[in-house]
């Protein structure tokens, strides 16, 4: 069985599930899934990105949508339809919402769970690319298997 650490920072949408449940053929693929939303500290860069990709509307919402403390219950619903839509496909499937420190966390399950790959799956993060800040580029220098960037579906 082919086992993927999987970074993402939304809930996966149907065209996700399929580019990542098919990447590797018939072979059997477990998933270990992490989840980390992206969070106020990040807003800024998020209108930057907006910006970047012409989305002002989107750069302008940035200001005004608060990351609550509820939003840490958005975020484990969403992992778990995450976790299901992989399950429906047949491929084994578990996961974690990380609050900190992503890339330590990364690591540790990596070793853990004997992993064969890790995949980043996000939207496009322009400036964070640009100064290769972004979770695949620093993942890379930490953990020992392959690092696949993709960038995700919209809903």
């Amino acid at each position: 069985m082919f086992t993927t650490v999987l970074m993402i920072e939304k809930p996966l949408v149907s065209d996700d599930v399929e580019l990542v449940t098919t990447l590797h053929g018939d072979e059997p693929v477990s998933f270990v899934v992490l989840m980390q939303p992206r969070g106020d500290q990040d807003r800024l860069l998020r209108a930057l990105d907006d910006v970047a990709l012409g989305e002002f509307d989107e750069a302008v919402r940035e200001g005004t949508e608060s990351d609550e403390p509820e939003s840490e219950g958005l975020a484990v619903r969403a992992l778990d339809r995450s976790l299901a839509k992989l399950r429906e496909t047949g491929a084994e499937a578990e996961g974690q919402v990380i609050e900190d420190h992503p890339l330590d966390v990364l690591a540790e399950v990596v070793g853990t769970a004997g992993a064969d790959e890790v995949i980043v799956l996000t939207a496009p993060h322009l400036v964070e690319e640009f100064f290769h800040r972004d979770w695949a580029t620093r993942a890379r220098h930490k953990v020992g298997v392959p690092v696949l960037k993709l960038f995700a579906h919209g809903e």
